[in-house]
């Protein structure tokens, strides 16, 4: 809902300065409110077209519009579910975000709940990010930064996100065919074993694992070197509402990496998809091709 006084930022919103500041590859912003400190009540509209980047607005006043778009053209279809999540800095502070809509403004993240760090998504068809500076006699010290990601709410294992579906993640098992789709295009795959619980939020556990095979991973959260100096090791976030039993079978292991962390996505005991995978390579179904031996 539009507070009462927020309306008084909608005439600024259409009647902005042409002063807005772009970063370079149009992934990340750094601005400064020192740079319009004299019109406090400015709002500067920022466009980010990437599906991973990050802000950082230091001295904040006024407001700023922030606009996220992926780089490439997308179907209507694809864009409905595709989110924004974004992640504060544990030291960000001076300001409130919002989502902004058609004029109505709704509290996303307030400034005292930014030093905890947690994820936040929300559809990208929900409207753009206002960021609005809290009012202060003295600026010094404040900065608000933080990360965003555009994530994919459909695909194997999106499920598993529990930022994505707060109210309503399931632990439920992949279909066969998200099974096959998923070792071909999650940001990880590989097989291994479950070694423990780590310590945790309310919201995932984190699970050591180490990977006697590792078929793919988009960047480097699994490092060689695991029990005994054989396989991968790393950490594999798994939602609180799903229980693991560490030890004993071998499972193959898919999921995504947000902000620099494995989550789990589908992850079948390693024999069952073996037998799923020969099957569907000889009827010449599988999506791709991997080293199984």
């Amino acid at each position: 809902m539009l507070r009462p006084w927020a309306a008084l930022w909608i005439p600024a919103v259409l009647l902005c300065r042409a002063v807005a500041q772009y970063s370079s590859d149009q992934c990340s912003w750094r601005g400064s409110g020192l740079s319009h400190e004299s019109h406090r009540r400015d709002v500067e509209q920022v466009y980010l077209r990437c599906s991973q980047g990050s802000l950082e607005w230091l001295y904040p006043t006024g407001a700023i519009i922030v606009n996220l778009r992926p780089n490439t053209e997308r179907s209507t279809e694809h864009m409905a579910g595709l989110h924004v999540c974004i992640k504060p800095h544990a030291y960000s502070k001076g300001s409130h975000v919002y989502l902004e809509h058609n004029g109505d403004l709704r509290l996303l993240l307030a400034e005292k709940d930014q030093l905890q760090g947690t994820v936040h998504c929300f559809s990208l068809a929900e409207g753009a990010l206002f960021v609005e500076a809290v009012p202060q006699t003295d600026i010094s010290r404040r900065i608000t930064a933080f990360q965003y990601e555009l994530v994919s709410s459909q695909g194997p294992g999106a499920h598993m996100y529990p930022y994505l579906h707060p109210e309503s993640v399931t632990c439920k098992p992949c279909s066969d065919e998200e099974v096959l789709m998923a070792v071909c295009t999650s940001d990880f795959a590989g097989s291994g074993i479950l070694r423990s619980v780590a310590s945790g939020t309310d919201d995932h556990s984190a699970v050591v694992v180490t990977l006697s095979r590792l078929f793919r991973q988009k960047s480097g959260v699994f490092a060689w070197g695991g029990a005994k100096g054989r396989g991968w090791g790393g950490r594999i976030n798994v939602p609180a509402q799903c229980t693991l039993h560490p030890g004993g079978d071998e499972y193959l292991l898919t999921g995504s990496i947000y902000f620099g962390e494995a989550w789990l996505g589908c992850a079948p005991r390693y024999k069952d998809f073996l037998k799923l995978y020969i099957t569907a390579q000889r009827a010449g179904t599988n999506p791709c091709e991997i080293d199984t031996d």
